[in-house]
């Protein structure tokens, strides 16, 4: 048996842009997606917090230290600059490796700094707003 638990959770990041013309997927810049595990072209559920949307896409990523977060595509429809979004990734564990998970989560303000980490083996390579 396989247990789909959430891997990786960005939460409250705003939306700083849309491209129509782009053919699909969600930029997040390099260092943040990094941080929380997302690899480019992961799978990704994203919830707007703004308008009750939810959708999947990949993830790519952006220029690191940009802060930017930009809907692509057909994305580009479910939301619009200065929305807050939830990005989520999920993966399959073993029941033994279940019980040992921690999804890496990063909450962020409102300059999509991080404002706190949790999770994961590593310790967070930007800045922790307050530290």
């Amino acid at each position: 048996m396989q247990l789909t638990l959430l891997k990786s959770k960005i939460h409250r990041a705003i939306v700083t842009g849309a491209s129509l013309d782009y053919e699909g997927s969600l930029t997040i810049f390099a260092d943040l997606a990094e941080l929380v595990g997302l690899v480019p072209y992961e799978k990704i559920l994203v919830g707007n917090l703004s308008n009750g949307e939810r959708f999947e896409t990949y993830a790519i990523y952006g220029e690191a230290q940009s802060g930017i977060i930009e809907l692509n595509g057909a994305t580009a429809y479910l939301g619009k600059i200065g929305d807050h979004v939830t990005i989520m990734s999920f993966a399959r564990y073993a029941p033994e490796e279940a019980t040992m998970h921690r999804p890496r989560i990063v909450v962020l303000g409102d300059k999509n700094e991080i404002l706190r980490y949790e999770g994961g083996d590593s310790e967070p390579g930007l800045k922790v707003v307050g530290e």
